[in-house]
């Protein structure tokens, strides 16, 4: 999940490879992949779609266990609201996922009014919660 990224997973990040425009996707899931190298585009092994991946600099280091590196996976499931505006996650959206926006190497981004499908419900206007709309 999102949230359960820890920043220092993520510290050696040095790009972001899109395979698709991030700012025309209200969110994307993200994930830690094992994977077997720092760089190139992995492979997809979930249903839907991958849309990016991180990249990793020269001094991230394998684990000692396995000798794979874990790296940031973005992708969409064929019921994600790019796909299915009316369905499921019509507002809300899933556990792991953030606005693409708010995401850069080495930065494990947030949620959003526009990624949560926003405008803010009455309960998060009673409680004085603003996301950031951006």
């Amino acid at each position: 999940m999102s949230a359960l990224i820890d920043p220092e997973e993520i510290a050696y990040e040095t790009d972001l490879v899109w395979l698709e425009d991030p700012t025309l996707l209200d969110y994307v899931r993200q994930s830690l992949d094992r994977l077997p190298s720092r760089r190139g585009k992995p492979a997809y092994h979930r249903d839907g779609r991958m849309v990016g991946y991180a990249i990793l600099g020269k001094d991230a280091k394998p684990s000692r266990a396995s000798g794979t590196f874990r790296r940031r996976v973005f992708w969409l499931l064929p019921h994600d609201r790019d796909q299915q505006p009316d369905g499921l996650y019509e507002t809300g959206a899933p556990s792991e996922a953030i606005d693409p926006r708010t995401v850069a190497p080495g930065v494990k981004g947030y949620k959003t009014e526009r990624s949560e499908g926003g405008p803010a419900s009455p309960a998060m206007i009673a409680l004085g919660i603003v996301l950031p709309a951006d």
